[in-house]
């Protein structure tokens, strides 16, 4: 498998040497991305854009022009909306006739979901081509796979999207498409199965660590979520060479889960207050003041952190220690909820929008997603990663609105939680939770309008940029359709079997 891959890999790389067109490039460089195997074409994918950047396009087809805007926009390059303005009529408007063109239509919904802010061309593009893709998919004249993309596409765009249960998707998919190659298919469903079988291994060593630990601390009110928090890993990262970040990574989303229970669901105030106070002292000599059940928990996390420095070069030490700050700034968040709720304090909407959006842990996952990166991160990317305010709070934003959607429609509140943001809107503004729920969408989709823009104005940082992009689909996948896929874990068995139990049929 691994000798025909690489075979394949290089028939591949011939044929963007060859491939002479604009068009031609873009639906090689689209195939390659949704099939899933664009990580073993970085620097192929780069040039070819970089160049269609730089060259003058001029196409009547609404799929060719929405397809360049779209790939483009998600690699940084910055491209004007007004492209589309030769599918509109005087009045300003989009034509009727590209309503007979699905799959134009589908291209200008998906590439039209990577606005940003003040780009109203681009909420009259998702508004026309949302009505008309969704009186299309209820028809019966479209090819059924067109169909399928249409309706995934209309639950949550192609931008957004959890990638590698996409390219499952589509794999069949393709092999039905007018002018699909096959040996990128044959090249995705072999590359597929390799990493598949990397995967296993890691999670099969990951589960085992965890029931050493989980034995080990006799913790039992902790949630068992040791495979969830690896797929959380894996819709970050799922790349071979990322396997260390990927591990370590898994491995801190465990320990924020340990963190949050204890102060959410067991803890006396006086015992998070001792929690806390040690946590910021991070030196064994704290364990001493803390309740007995809370020792081995308190040193397993440094014995835990000092072994992720074992397994990091000397120069990637300081993203250690970033991360350790933001645990320790995690656990005065925790603190503060913990208060609130002993104090019964019940604040407005803008103060637990402000605290809840960092106990969405994302400020920590930021930093942690650089762990174990090497090279692949640039100390420029690192340090947008660890400050930046815009696109990170605008990803805990859309992870703390979507979670608390799902809780509250669920009806989960654990005893130390305070009220919800849900809640608070409700409260605040007098209106029922469904009223709630439409608001803080619009919310939601603001933020998504943010990380849009911080792939454009930084596409020298783009690899950090993308991780924050990534945590951004993870609170998609766990939380769409008002669910919570990753404490009730029975939405996510398909989808584990899938990425990591089943090969694909070749």
């Amino acid at each position: 498998m691994v000798e025909r891959a690489e075979k394949l890999k290089d028939d591949v790389r011939t044929m963007f040497e060859t491939c002479d067109s604009t068009e031609g490039r873009l639906q090689l460089v689209d195939a390659i991305q949704h099939l899933g195997i664009d990580h073993l074409f970085k620097e192929e994918i780069e040039y070819s854009l970089s160049e269609i950047n730089a060259s003058e396009f001029i196409s009547s087809s609404l799929h060719d022009v929405a397809l360049r805007f779209r790939l483009l926009r998600q690699h940084g390059f910055h491209v004007s909306p007004d492209v589309f303005n030769k599918f509109k009529g005087d009045d300003g408007r989009f034509v009727s006739g590209i309503t007979n063109d699905p799959r134009g239509l589908l291209s200008l919904y998906n590439a039209a979901h990577l606005l940003t802010h003040d780009e109203p061309e681009l909420e009259e593009a998702i508004s026309f081509a949302t009505q008309h893709l969704a009186s299309l998919s209820s028809g019966t004249d479209l090819n059924p796979h067109l169909i399928d993309q249409i309706n995934r596409a209309l639950d949550v765009p192609l931008p957004r999207t959890y990638r590698r249960m996409e390219t499952l998707c589509y794999m069949p998919e393709y092999r039905q498409e007018e002018g699909h190659i096959p040996i990128l298919l044959e090249l995705a469903m072999l590359d597929f199965n390799l990493l598949q079988h990397v995967h296993l291994k890691e999670l099969k060593a990951i589960s085992e660590w965890w029931k050493d630990l989980y034995g080990y601390m006799g913790l039992s009110y902790i949630r068992d979520r040791v495979v969830e928090s690896y797929v959380w890993s894996y819709v970050v990262f799922y790349e071979e060479d990322s396997a260390l970040a990927r591990m370590i990574f898994t491995k801190i989303i465990a320990f924020i889960i340990l963190m949050d229970d204890t102060y959410d669901s067991y803890a006396t105030i006086q015992e998070c207050r001792k929690l806390n106070e040690a946590i910021q002292r991070w030196d064994e000599s704290a364990t001493a003041f803390l309740p007995e059940y809370m020792k081995k928990f308190y040193s397993a996390l440094l014995k835990t952190f000092k072994e992720f420095q074992i397994h990091v070069e000397d120069d990637g030490q300081y993203r250690i220690d970033h991360t350790k700050k933001a645990f320790q700034n995690l656990s005065a968040y925790y603190l503060q909820e913990a208060e609130w709720s002993y104090q019964n304090y019940k604040p407005s909407f803008e103060e637990q929008v402000a605290l809840s959006t960092v106990t969405s842990t994302v400020p920590l996952l930021c930093v942690s997603t650089t762990v174990g990166r090497g090279d692949a991160l640039t100390n420029e990317a690192f340090e947008w990663a660890a400050n930046d305010i815009g696109a990170k709070i605008a990803c805990a934003k859309i992870t703390r609105f979507m979670n608390d959607i799902a809780a509250f429609k669920r009806g989960r509140k654990n005893r130390g939680d305070v009220v919800s943001t849900v809640e608070c809107y409700m409260n605040e503004n007098k209106v029922t939770s469904e009223g709630a729920f439409t608001k803080i969408d619009l919310m939601i989709e603001d933020e998504w309008r943010t990380i849009n823009q911080a792939l454009c104005e930084h596409r020298e940082l783009l690899p950090a940029v993308q991780q924050v992009l990534n945590l951004a689909i993870c609170a998609t996948f766990f939380y769409g359709k008002r669910k919570d896929a990753y404490t009730f874990s029975t939405h996510l068995q398909e989808t584990v079997e899938s990425l990591f139990v089943r090969p694909v049929s070749i």
